[in-house]
């Protein structure tokens, strides 16, 4: 079977070197390579897939793209973008696909795993779309609210319309913070830490640069970290539970990342 990863630029992306370690561990004999492939090229280039394909994780800028191709989840549904395509035929039928967003899931693996505790107060920083990806997490992990930080506060509005739909209050303040979610650029991150004396929990979703400014500072207060890189294992594990009917553990996949970014002299 083959399935592969899809976005541009994707030169840089991981997601083989996990996959591949995930069909190790498995004793499976698939195939998981790398295309590069923008928004408006997706359809065609599923359209021209045979049967020997099984699935597809889908990266920028393709996330939105995707979800006309198939029978969307839940996730994709409310979020209206998915990073997961699985074939259940010819992969040009979009009645036998199904679009999934393990994006989610990911981050409620790792946010579970870190202990979260659902009433301590929570800031995001940012409003793009992976931070509405962590707010819909968050409420269904019954957390009741959180505070966004952000330059375009008229965002964090829509996204706290979104937030009232999905039960979490999404207010837009600088509010003390036990746990931080970021979701922005490296040095924009790094200027709105602050003190991070107080902070319990930083999870910064990046993972270029490595290590990021946020996740060296949190480290030296002491904070329990959470990096990109725990995030691209996670979510990971979903798509490969997708797309071979079994599971892997988080821990194979998050060693293959590390591998993988010591070998590129990071």
């Amino acid at each position: 079977m083959r399935c592969a990863v899809i976005g541009s630029p994707i030169a840089h992306s991981l997601s083989p070197d996990l996959h591949r370690a995930a069909y190790a561990w498995l004793g499976l004999d698939w195939r998981y390579d790398r295309h590069e492939v923008d928004a408006a090229g997706v359809a065609g280039f599923v359209a021209g897939l045979d049967e020997q394909w099984r699935g597809l994780s889908v990266t920028m800028p393709c996330k939105a793209a995707i979800v006309e191709l198939g029978t969307p989840d839940e996730v994709v549904r409310a979020l209206g973008v998915g990073n997961t395509v699985i074939f259940g035929g010819v992969p040009s039928d979009r009645g036998t696909t199904t679009i999934h967003n393990t994006d989610v899931t990911g981050i409620q693996m790792v946010v579970r795993d870190a202990a979260l505790d659902p009433a301590a107060p929570v800031v995001i920083f940012g409003n793009g779309a992976t931070a509405r990806s962590c707010v819909y997490a968050l409420a269904r992990l019954g957390v009741p609210r959180v505070a966004v930080r952000a330059r375009d506060q008229a965002k964090t509005r829509a996204l706290a319309t979104d937030g009232a739909c999905w039960g979490i209050e999404v207010t837009p303040t600088d509010a003390a913070a036990e746990t931080v979610i970021s979701t922005v650029p490296a040095p924009v991150a790094a200027a709105w830490a602050g003190d991070l004396a107080r902070i319990n929990l930083v999870f910064d979703v990046l993972y270029d640069p490595w290590p990021t400014p946020l996740v060296d500072a949190a480290r030296h207060a002491g904070a329990h970290v959470r990096t990109g890189l725990d995030l691209l294992a996670a979510q990971a594990v979903g798509q490969v539970e997708l797309m071979t009917g079994r599971s892997v553990d988080v821990a194979i996949l998050r060693e293959a990342a590390d591998q993988a970014l010591s070998r590129r002299g990071r």
